[in-house]
C-alpha cells in the first residue's frame, strides 16, 4: 500500500485519472491534521510552477546584474530546461571565479519535505559543498535564542527535546502542569521529518478527564490551552513572563519552599541568582507585588501558585514563542531556574519542559532513532550568519556582528541559491527584506508554487512535490517510518531537486562526487541500509529494504523504559554529568558572563519591554492551525478560515469597541515599519491590549512598484522587528511587536497572492 509522509501526518493518496483526488489519513493516526485536505486541489492549481522561468530583465546580459530592483515586479519568461540549467551553471561558475565561494549563500530553510532523501535543504547543501562550499546559516527562526542558550546551561536543544518526559509518564505522575505560553496543540500537528501519530491532544484530554493533573495556562490567549477546558487562565501581559517567574521564585526562596539539597548537588550559581531575586544585587526584591506591577497578575495569585507548585509534583513548561522576542533567552533560562528551585528535575511528572505543545514528537516517548540521512559533505567556507540575520548580511556586507561569544563579519553575497523555503514567510520587517533582496546579483530558487520567494527570484526551477517522487519518511521520536512511493507523475515539467543538482553538477564538472553514480532509488536503498546498524544499536530490527518498500511502513518499537527527562543526571550527577562546563545545571554561567553582554548577562534576569504609546496593541504572531508556516495557504483549509479573503486577526472586544471595529470588518494593522490588512474576529479570551494573528499569509503588496506598500492579505511580518534577541543568540524577535489598528474604510483591494505572475515572450 502506498503512503505519503508529510510534516503534518501520514496519508494514503487516492488517485483518480492520474490526479490526486483525496488524502486519507493513515489508519494508525486517530487525530489527523486537517492540512492534508488542502493537498489535492493545490497540486494542480494555478499556483504551481510548471516550467523553468527567468525574470525578463535577467535574460539581457547588459542588465542582468543591475536589475535586482525589479524582482517581484517584472514578468517571467519560460525557458527549456537545458537553457535554464546552462544559465544557472554559468552564474555559479561566474560568481565562484570572480568572487569565490564566500560570495554564495545557500539559503534553504527546512520544512520542504518530510522525505529524508528529497529534503531540499540537504540536497542544496550537499551540492554546494561539492561545488567548493557556501555561506551557511545557523540555528532556526523557531528556536534561535533557545538553541544557543541551552548548551551553556543544561544540554543541547536537540538532546533535551528528544528526551522530554513522555505524556504517559505525565498522565501517571504530574499533579500540576504550569505552562508559560499555554499548550497550543495547533503547533503539535507537525514534526520535522513527519508526524505519524498525533498524540498531544489525546494525551491532554486524557489527563484533563482523569482529574489527577491541574493545568495553569499563563498566556495572553485563553485558547492557547483550548484542549484543557478547565485550565486555570492567568492572562499575563506579553513579554513579562520572566517577571512572573521571578515573583514565583521569590516566594519559594523567601518561604523556604525551595530544594536546597538539589540546588547544592545539581546546580551551580544559586547564590548569585538568590541575591538577584531577593534584591541584594540591584536593590529591587522580586516580590509578588513587584511582579504583579510588571505582568498584570495579582500578587496573591502569584504567591498562591508558587506554594501550590512547591506542594505538588509540578512541570514548568515554556513554549517556543516566548524566546522569539527581545531578550528571548531569559524565559528559557528562568524556566530552568524555577524548576531547579522546586528540585523536581529528573523526577517522573516533574521538572521542566521546553516546548510541550510545540511539536508532535516532544513527549512522545518514542525512540530517538531518525532513519535515513543524506550525507552533506564538508563545507570549505567558514563564514556563517545566525539564520534570522539574513537582511543584515545583504544590507551590510563587511559589518561586524556578535554571536555566542565571538565577533564575525557579514560576507559580501553575490548569489543566493534557495531550495525549500520562503524568506518572505520566515523573515521579519518585509519592507526591509524587500530592500535587502535587491542587493545580490543573482537569486536562484527551486519551487513548487508561485510564492513570494519565487516571484522575487531571477531564476525559478519547478520542483516536484512529495507525491511525485519516491522517498523515505522518517523522524526521531515518531512511531512510523514510511515508504513514500510516488503517487502521481510530476506535474508540468517539474523535476526532483536531486535531478536538477545532478544535471548542474555534470555541467560544473563534479557529477560523480555529487551523485556517487546512484539514481534516486539506489540512494534510498543505500541510505536505508546505512541506517540499519544505527537502528540495531538502539534495539531496532529494521526489515530488509525490499520488505519495507513493499509493506509501505515500519512501526518503530517503543523503548522498554519510560522516558523521564534528566532522570540519570538526577540519580547520579557525578556518573552522568551534563555537557556544561560544571557538569551541572548552570543557573549562573561563567561562560556567558565572560562574554560581557549587557543584554544577556550571566544569569536569568528581567528586561522590561520597550514602551510604545503610539502603538498600544501588542501583536502576537502565532503558528497557524490551517497550514504549516506558509505551506498550503492557497489550500481549501487555510482559505476557508479567511475573512473577506484576508488572514483573521483576533482582538479583545473592548479594544475593538473603542476603535469602532466589529466582527467581520477588515482592519489596517500598522506601525512605522509597515502595514497589512486583516479580517476581524473578536474574543474575551484575549487580554486587552493584545491582538493575535497567524503567520504564513502569502505576501501580497498593494503596489509592488512602491516601496513600503501595504500588504493586502495579512502578512504579519510587515510589522515585526528585524532585530536580534540579544548579542548572545541573535535570534528572531517577532513577538516584540507593537501596532495600532484601525477600521479599513476604503474599497477593498483584491487578494492576488495566489495568482501566477505575468509571463512574457523572450525577445
Amino acid at each position: 500500500m502506498t503512503f505519503t509522509s508529510t510534516h503534518w501526518g501520514a496519508y494514503r493518496p487516492v488517485i483518480s485519472d492520474g490526479r490526486l483526488a483525496a488524502m486519507e489519513p493513515a489508519p494508525w493516526d486517530t487525530d489527523p491534521s486537517p492540512i492534508g485536505r488542502s493537498m489535492p486541489a493545490t497540486n494542480h492549481s494555478a499556483t504551481r510552477v510548471l516550467r523553468p522561468a527567468v525574470r525578463r530583465g535577467f535574460l539581457d546580459p547588459a542588465t542582468r546584474h543591475s536589475s535586482g530592483h525589479l524582482r517581484g515586479r517584472e514578468p517571467f519568461v519560460e525557458l527549456p530546461w537545458d537553457e535554464a540549467l546552462d544559465l544557472v551553471a554559468a552564474e555559479l561558475g561566474r560568481v565562484r571565479k570572480t568572487y569565490g565561494n564566500r560570495a554564495i549563500f545557500g539559503g534553504s530553510y527546512g520544512w520542504s519535505s518530510a522525505g529524508r532523501f528529497h529534503h531540499a535543504q540537504s540536497q542544496l547543501h550537499r551540492f554546494l559543498n561539492c561545488f567548493g562550499g557556501y555561506v551557511y546559516s545557523k540555528d532556526s527562526y523557531s528556536l534561535g535564542a533557545g538553541r544557543v542558550l541551552l548548551p551553556h546551561i543544561v544540554d543541547t536543544m536537540d538532546a533535551l527535546l528528544q528526551h522530554h518526559t513522555s505524556w504517559d509518564v505525565l498522565e501517571r505522575h504530574c499533579e500540576l502542569f504550569v505552562s508559560f505560553g499555554g499548550l497550543p496543540s495547533r503547533n503539535a500537528q507537525v514534526s520535522p521529518g513527519g508526524a505519524s501519530v498525533h498524540g498531544v491532544r489525546p494525551a491532554l484530554r486524557r489527563m484533563a478527564s482523569a482529574g489527577r493533573t491541574r493545568f495553569v495556562n499563563i498566556s495572553p490567549i485563553r485558547a492557547d490551552m483550548a484542549d484543557v477546558p478547565d485550565a486555570e487562565w492567568l492572562p499575563v501581559r506579553p513579554g513579562t513572563d520572566v517577571a512572573l517567574m521571578l515573583g514565583l521564585a521569590h516566594v519559594l526562596i523567601d518561604e523556604n519552599l525551595h530544594d536546597r539539597g538539589f540546588l547544592a548537588s545539581h546546580t551551580t550559581g544559586y547564590e548569585r541568582v538568590r541575591d538577584y531575586i531577593l534584591g541584594g544585587a540591584d536593590g529591587v526584591p522580586k516580590t509578588p507585588e513587584w511582579a504583579a506591577r510588571q505582568c498584570g497578575i495579582n500578587a496573591g495569585t502569584i504567591a498562591s501558585l508558587a506554594r501550590r507548585m512547591a506542594a505538588s509534583r509540578t512541570v514548568v513548561n515554556v513554549v517556543y514563542a516566548l524566546q522569539r522576542a527581545q531578550h528571548g533567552e531569559q524565559p528559557f533560562w528562568m524556566t530552568v531556574t524555577l524548576a531547579a528551585l522546586l528540585g523536581q528535575v529528573g523526577l517522573p511528572g516533574g521538572g521542566f519542559g521546553l516546548g510541550y505543545g510545540c511539536m508532535n514528537y516532544i513527549g512522545s516517548g518514542q525512540s530517538s532513532f531518525s532513519g535515513a540521512r543524506l550525507p552533506q559533505g564538508r563545507n570549505a567556507v567558514a563564514d556563517f550568519i545566525p539564520v534570522a540575520r539574513i537582511a543584515d548580511m545583504l544590507l551590510q556586507p563587511g559589518a561586524e556582528f556578535e554571536y555566542n561569544g565571538g565577533r564575525h563579519r557579514y560576507p559580501d553575497i553575490r548569489l543566493v541559491y534557495w531550495a525549500g523555503g520562503n524568506v518572505f514567510h520566515h523573515h521579519q520587517d518585509l519592507n526591509r527584506t524587500v530592500a535587502a533582496w535587491q542587493r545580490p546579483q543573482t537569486i536562484v530558487t527551486h519551487e513548487q508554487y508561485w510564492t513570494a520567494q519565487a516571484r522575487h527570484s531571477d531564476i525559478v526551477l519547478p520542483a516536484t512535490t512529495a507525491l511525485e517522487r519516491d522517498d523515505i519518511g522518517s523522524a526521531g521520536n515518531e512511531r512510523h517510518m514510511v515508504a513514500m512511493r510516488a503517487a502521481i507523475a510530476p506535474v508540468g515539467a517539474s523535476r526532483d531537486d536531486y535531478a536538477v543538482f545532478a544535471a548542474l553538477s555534470q555541467r560544473l564538472g563534479f557529477e560523480q562526487d555529487y551523485t556517487e553514480g546512484r539514481d534516486a532509488l539506489q540512494w534510498l536503498r543505500h541510505l536505508y541500509d546505512e541506517a540499519r546498524p544505527r537502528a540495531e544499536a538502539q534495539g531496532i530490527d529494521l526489515p530488509a529494504f525490499d520488505s519495507f518498500w513493499q509493506a509501505g511502513h515500519f512501526e518503530v518499537p517503543r523503548p522498554s523504559r519510560p522516558v523521564v527527562l534528566l532522570e540519570r543526571f538526577r540519580a547520579d550527577p557525578v556518573a552522568h554529568p551534563l555537557p556544561t562546563p560544571s557538569g551541572r545545571i548552570e543557573l549562573y554561567s561563567e561562560t556567558i558572563a565572560g562574554f560581557g553582554y549587557d543584554d544577556c548577562p550571566g544569569h536569568a534576569r528581567w528586561f522590561a519591554p520597550e514602551a510604545d504609546a503610539e502603538h498600544p496593541i501588542h501583536l502576537l504572531s502565532s503558528q497557524p492551525a490551517t497550514r504549516l508556516h506558509s505551506q498550503y495557504d492557497q489550500g481549501e483549509v487555510s482559505r476557508a478560515s479567511k475573512i473577506s479573503g484576508r488572514e483573521p486577526i483576533t482582538l479583545n472586544t473592548m479594544d475593538a469597541a473603542s476603535r469602532g471595529i466589529r466582527v467581520g470588518d477588515v482592519v489596517r494593522v500598522f506601525n512605522w515599519r509597515g502595514a497589512f490588512l486583516a479580517g476581524v474576529s473578536l474574543s474575551d479570551g484575549v487580554r486587552p491590549g493584545v491582538a493575535q494573528i497567524a503567520t504564513g499569509a502569502w505576501y501580497d503588496p498593494l503596489d509592488a512598484d512602491r516601496p513600503g506598500s501595504l500588504d493586502k492579505h495579512g502578512n504579519a511580518n510587515m510589522v515585526t522587528p528585524d532585530i536580534g534577541s540579544s548579542r548572545l543568540a541573535q535570534g528572531c524577535a517577532a513577538q516584540s511587536t507593537r501596532v495600532e489598528i484601525e477600521r479599513w474604510t476604503e474599497t477593498l483591494p483584491p487578494v492576488t497572492a495566489f495568482e501566477p505572475p505575468a509571463f512574457a515572450v523572450a525577445a
